[in-house]
């Protein structure tokens, strides 16, 4: 039987070159149960104050994609409240943030001509001011998920460009940073030089020091979870590398108020679920 090779390497070293470059400081994968609640459940986050779990249903066709909210009983338990009350179109609204001033940020398809990044208020499962960010979208490109940072000075977009299918044709992580005059302006500083590649890179989340940066990419068709670290906050991040306990179809990291815990959906049989990971070892800022 021939051996099962790439390039000349064996697959078994090929193989072990895989898992020395996995990243392995978060275990222990675990559902999250949302009682109450019996349908998809993607793009989840965590508010500052780990009170409430936002995310949203299906993002799929025929799907009305609505933002939900549920209250934390613990860490893999929530009580489902509803769809998020102020927030929800009669079209897409998904993919919810929020900084620790209650500032909300969101996807929205109500008026892709406009805008795809919104931005309201947030208080006890009520969004108000809901305004549209124009500004953020570059020509001929549609930002398609939005992360806002702990203290709201910088929002991660996911900027990709689509010929007409449900995935991008490319997606590439891009930032946009608070302005002194409370705005938020897109800017291009190489921060992502060793992180945005020829696969598709997006639904990305910062750790609130900002030096841990999570994010999906796709790799042979599969979506996985990376991770990458930098050692301040205004250093590019270092080449990142694949969470080995996050297996299958994963996607939409989201870290938990106070970075020992990562939150992301996953497709179990069919249905998208949310599941926890923990922390292996107490937290080094710049530690890969």
């Amino acid at each position: 039987m021939a051996r099962c090779t790439f390039a000349g390497v064996p697959a078994i070293l090929l193989f072990l070159f895989q898992l020395a470059s996995d990243d392995f400081t978060f275990v222990d994968p675990r559902p999250v149960t949302i009682t109450g609640y019996s349908g998809d459940a993607m793009e989840p986050f965590l508010t500052p104050d780990g009170r409430d779990l936002l995310f949203n249903n299906s993002n799929a066709d025929p799907a009305r994609t609505d933002l939900q909210w549920a209250e934390r009983i613990d860490d893999v338990t929530f009580a489902y409240r509803g769809t998020l009350s102020g927030a929800n179109s009669t079209a897409l609204d998904a993919v919810a943030s929020i900084d620790s001033d209650g500032a909300m940020y969101f996807i929205s398809t109500r008026d892709p001509a406009l805008a795809t990044v919104y931005r309201a208020t947030f208080e006890n499962g009520v969004v108000r001011d809901v305004v549209p960010l124009p500004a953020l979208t570059a020509p001929g490109h549609l930002i398609f998920d939005a992360g806002v940072s702990e203290d709201g000075s910088t929002l991660y977009l996911s900027d990709g460009v689509f010929n007409g299918g449900a995935v991008p044709a490319s997606a590439d992580l891009a930032i946009a940073v608070r302005t002194a005059g409370g705005g938020l302006q897109r800017i291009d500083d190489g921060e992502f030089a060793d992180i945005n590649t020829a696969a598709l890179e997006y639904a990305a989340c910062i750790s609130s020091d900002r030096l841990e940066l999570f994010f999906t990419r796709i790799v042979g068709g599969v979506p996985q979870i990376f991770r990458s670290t930098r050692s301040d906050s205004s250093s590019p991040w270092r080449p990142p590398r694949r969470l080995a306990a996050i297996s299958g179809f994963v996607e939409a990291p989201a870290i938990a108020p106070g970075g020992n815990a990562l939150y992301y959906h996953a497709n179990r049989g069919g249905r998208f679920v949310i599941e926890r990971v923990t922390r292996r070892l107490r937290r080094r800022a710049a530690a890969h």
